[in-house]
């Protein structure tokens, strides 16, 4: 399968240098380029890419508003965003809104042309370490909303979050729970005594019962409901 894939990004030589280097991969097209948020949602109509390659900072419409409304939208493309930071508000949000990941722009070329390979396939840009580590920024800092997460989240917030894992069956429940943590799927199943493709079959239950994208919106969500902390070692990391 050849994956459509559409750059958008504010500077020409970024866009050009994406363009060089993920058209080399036999099975990625560059199907066109944008130079900014509010150009995306016509391309996305004109030209059917699979996945988005998006930069955060743009001058009209930033890669986080056009995530979020992209992302909104029925058979939206996935989202990969662009960023100069490993862990921050910017990158919570786009999370939030559906992105299916981030990559850095200092990443090296292969593993960027990786990145966009697995969001094709329908896996997310985001190991558990970095899930690890964006669980500990939420834990330490509000939100982009300026609303608390996990314990200090507002009661209608933290309600909400229950109410939608009390939909999970017991043990994709258990399974949400250990993801929140930023647990790898060995570590999960050593835990609650099951095997990694088990578990993995679990937290994609999860995914399509809760209508989240990746298992970084899981632990949000189970940050927000305040059921689970940072595994020991991480807290204040």
């Amino acid at each position: 399968m050849t994956i459509r894939l559409l750059i958008v990004d504010d500077d020409p030589l970024v866009r050009g240098g994406l363009a060089l280097m993920l058209g080399g991969a036999e099975d990625i097209a560059i199907v066109g380029e944008g130079a900014d948020g509010d150009e995306v949602p016509g391309l996305v109509d004109r030209l059917a890419p699979d996945v988005v390659l998006m930069d955060i900072r743009m001058p009209r419409t930033d890669g986080l508003t056009a995530t979020e409304r992209l992302r909104a939208r029925p058979g939206a493309p996935e989202v990969v965003v662009l960023t100069t930071f490993h862990a921050d508000e910017q990158v919570l949000r786009a999370l939030r809104a559906g992105a299916a990941g981030f990559v850095l722009k200092d990443t090296p070329p292969a593993e960027i042309v990786t990145a966009v390979r697995r969001v094709a396939a329908g896996d997310p840009v985001l190991s558990p370490a970095v899930t690890r580590q964006l669980m500990t920024h939420v834990v330490r800092h509000p939100d982009p909303a300026g609303e608390a997460t996990g314990p200090e989240a507002g009661p209608p917030r933290r309600a909400a979050a229950l109410r939608r894992l009390d939909s999970l069956a017991a043990r994709e429940r258990d399974v949400a729970l250990a993801v929140g943590q930023g647990r790898t799927n060995a570590e999960i199943g050593a835990a609650l005594y099951m095997s990694v493709p088990t578990v993995k079959t679990h937290v994609s239950r999860v995914l399509a019962k809760l209508g989240l994208n990746n298992r970084v919106q899981i632990a949000l969500l189970v940050h927000d409901a305040g059921l689970v902390d940072l595994p020991d070692g991480d807290q204040g990391a």
